[in-house]
């Protein structure tokens, strides 16, 4: 039995990004993942600028405080002053370009009007409220290093820098299908024996929250043929396959021999809970392979599989260096006396009083714990866990997107 780490090594070993590169606007870039490091093609800010709406002086002119200064002009941002000259102020305004001549900016709640000037009341530092060209970014610095997912900041900066598009990964193509004679679609009449097929939708909700294009071919008919057709056609255009259900060696199960017959299968047990089986292949195609994962079937298995191991898989596909989630140390506010001898993930919440508690029924079929619970205590294999006891804790929003 392989362990957690184990065989999440194995699976990252395995990915390679998607090869093709795209330039895309700034407008459409956000969630995409940046294929190369980018430089910035301006000084940030590009000239000296003040940061306070008040009145530009030399600080040498300003000796005590109740000096009055003739104002020689007005600068409002985006015009360029004149030179300072020595004894007078200028009128400037947050943003604006601080003139030559002068060294400081006092801000105008500290002025008062004067007879024929501004009262400065207040002796100023040389560099006071002005912010010096640039202090945030030199012209050539990187500013974007490859591999990471552009969120709305990233792409401030890079407009803050001039640049107008942005190289990102294609995104990456997943199929998904299922097998189970058993399963029904929400809506529809819930014949005995029947269940409804919730990991359709978590699975293309997981995968589109992740930025990949989902192709979901549905339900296959649990025969041999159906499934080397679905595999097949899934293969044809898509990086990643992904089932959950049907890898066992039942008489009903068909993915593994049909996934043997089109490429290659291992079968994994890991040493996790809830979760335990893994498939992970390849399906040939024209154009060389698709991977296949196969998820098991218990909807908290199939989501928890795929938060903790699937997910940096798909990261590593769309070219994502750093795939590992934070987690916290925080407070159990919980017992956990009889532990597995698997590494365990447990649902869990904050509670108000800073620490985690736990959903009291952890069985693997249980969605309402992830409806409840807003993360996974990660609990190491036979670790008895005590209240007041520090745990490590990773938030859904670490493993959502």
């Amino acid at each position: 039995m392989l362990s957690f780490e184990q065989a999440l090594e194995k699976l990252l070993a395995a990915a390679q990004p998607v090869e093709e590169i795209r330039s895309q606007p700034l407008t459409v870039a956000a969630g995409r993942v940046l294929a190369l490091a980018q430089q910035s093609t301006v000084a940030v800010p590009p000239l000296d600028n003040s940061s306070m709406d008040g009145y530009a002086v030399r600080a040498s002119d300003v000796t005590a405080a109740g000096v009055c200064l003739p104002v020689s002009q007005r600068i409002p941002a985006g015009t360029v002053g004149t030179t300072l000259q020595p004894g007078t102020a200028a009128r400037i305004f947050t943003g604006a370009p601080v003139p030559a001549g002068a060294d400081a900016v006092v801000m105008q709640e500290l002025c008062a009007h004067g007879d024929g000037g501004v009262v400065i009341n207040h002796v100023p530092h040389a560099d006071e409220n002005i912010r010096r060209a640039g202090e945030d970014i030199a012209v050539g610095a990187e500013i974007l290093r490859p591999g990471i997912k552009l969120r709305p900041q990233d792409i401030a900066l890079a407009a803050s820098a001039g640049l107008p598009d942005l190289p990102v990964y294609r995104r990456v193509r997943v199929g998904v299908f299922f097998t189970g004679d058993e399963l029904v679609q929400p809506g529809e009449p819930l014949p005995p024996g029947a269940i409804y097929n919730s990991n359709r939708y978590a699975l293309r909700a997981l995968l589109e929250g992740m930025g990949c294009e989902v192709r979901d071919l549905g339900t296959v008919p649990d025969n041999l043929d159906a499934t080397r057709d679905a595999l097949r056609r899934a293969a044809a255009d898509n990086d990643l396959i992904i089932t959950s259900g049907g890898v066992s060696v039942g008489e009903e199960d068909h993915v593994k021999p049909a996934v043997e017959a089109e490429g290659r299968l291992d079968m994994w047990k890991i040493a996790i809970k809830p979760g335990k089986p893994l498939a992970f292949g390849e399906v040939r195609k024209a154009d060389g392979k698709a991977w296949f994962i196969g998820l098991p079937g218990n909807p908290v298995s199939a989501m928890v599989t795929f938060m903790m191991m699937v997910r940096p898989f798909v990261l590593r596909l769309q070219g994502v260096i750093d795939v590992t989630p934070r987690s916290f140390a925080m407070r159990a506010d919980f017992d956990w006396p009889r532990p597995d001898v698997r590494a365990e993930f447990l649902r869990g919440r904050i509670n108000g009083l800073g620490g985690v508690e736990l959903f009291p029924n952890q069985g693997s079929g249980v969605v309402t714990s992830l409806c409840w619970g807003d993360g996974l205590v990660m609990n190491p294999p036979a670790m008895a866990v005590k209240r007041g006891d520090t745990v490590r804790f990773v938030p859904f929003s670490e493993l959502l997107s």
